[in-house]
């Protein structure tokens, strides 16, 4: 008895305790790291642009969002699995392999053909580019400052990185970075909608607010960020300040939406390196074969944890015969379903199906 006690958790004695959810302390923590990173950058706040205050709120709105879409998926019975289990792997010899082709080559989309590909990477890395500098502008990580001679100095979290002449190469990608992110983005995004409007299957399965609403702010958000470099060049300014205020409410609106969309794929998608990791390994070690027509078909790994998830949340399938439907490859199990309602075996009759190893 004296153990047990001894056992129990005392109340505000956990770090956990001084918050009232994991909500809370992740975006506390979160807000606190910003606020820690910007001391650091601005050196002391000695650097901070109040024009960028705009999208810093945005920015801010976004970590909530994202925190509570991560947090109200990760506290799934089969989130929890695959990301403990993800952590676990990561350090497989694959991968720097596999993060490359997720996150780099996109080399998943390949095997869909090149237009989507293209079109994946245009979009892609046009918006990962944008961020890469949005952000550390937003939060004085990175500014620039100039001298009499001409020549720019590159500051990162307050250090003098280099220092290179204002009309050098360097400085114009510098100068041009967003512009070439907004190029590709606007490239990226008029494939995809002219793949949807064109494609038959497409448009029978698009929606706007899910599918369409996500293209059109991010070419909105393009656009006027283009529309700002124009007025500077060839109008010397005029126009700009309602200009500048457009396309900052329009990244500040595209930042909230970020997480409550489909959007919300491009802040998640370093979790594929953990799928795939998962089903390598456990692919390697042993093959589940399907009860009915014996094809291996996934890891007994995985198998077993969808079984393991099924339990946890009081679903069972099991069927007649012994065995659970999570056990069966996916042409058996289509057919295992058809014979509950035709009542004719049809789980039984070997015979595959048209697309049944189609890839891609």
């Amino acid at each position: 008895m004296q153990a047990n006690l001894e056992t129990v958790k005392k109340p505000g004695r956990s770090v956990n305790d001084a918050f009232a959810s994991r909500f809370a302390k992740s975006m506390f923590l979160a807000v606190s790291g910003l606020v820690i990173l910007s001391f650091i950058g601005t050196r002391m706040f000695t650097h901070v642009d109040l024009n960028l205050y705009g999208y810093m709120v945005g920015t801010i709105v976004f970590l909530g969002g994202f925190f509570y879409r991560f947090i109200a998926w990760g506290e799934r019975p089969p989130t929890k699995i695959f990301i403990k289990k993800g952590i676990k792997l990561l350090f497989r010899k694959t991968t720097p392999k596999t993060a490359t082709e997720q996150l780099v080559t996109y080399r998943f989309i390949w095997n869909r053909g090149l237009y989507r590909w293209t079109q994946h990477i245009m979009m892609g890395w046009g918006c990962v580019i944008a961020l890469l500098v949005t952000f550390p502008l937003v939060f004085g990580w990175m500014y620039f400052t100039m001298a009499d001679n001409g020549m720019y100095t590159i500051v990162l979290m307050g250090m003098n990185i280099m220092t290179v002449p204002a009309d050098g190469f360097i400085a114009f990608l510098s100068y041009n970075a967003l512009n070439i992110s907004a190029f590709m983005v606007i490239t990226g995004v008029s494939m995809a909608l002219y793949r949807r409007l064109k494609n038959m299957q497409a448009r029978a399965e698009q929606t706007f607010l899910y599918d369409f609403l996500p293209l059109y702010l991010l070419l909105f958000v393009s656009i006027t960020g283009l529309a700002l470099t124009f007025i500077n060049i060839a109008l010397h300014g005029f126009g700009h300040q309602v200009m500048s205020l457009i396309h900052q409410y329009s990244v500040i609106v595209t930042l909230i939406y970020m997480p409550f969309g489909k959007l919300a794929h491009i802040p998640f998608r370093p979790l594929s390196v953990f799928a795939r990791n998962y089903r390598e390994q456990y692919a390697e070690q042993a093959t589940k074969e399907c009860k009915v027509c014996g094809t291996g078909f996934v890891s007994v790994e995985q198998s077993n944890d969808v079984i393991d998830v099924l339990g946890m949340n009081n679903i069972e399938f099991t069927s007649k015969e012994g065995f659970q439907l999570a056990e069966l490859c996916l042409p058996c199990r289509r057919k295992y379903r058809i014979a509950q309602f035709s009542g004719v075996a049809t789980h039984h009759v070997k015979v595959k199906e048209a697309n049944q190893n189609a890839k891609g």
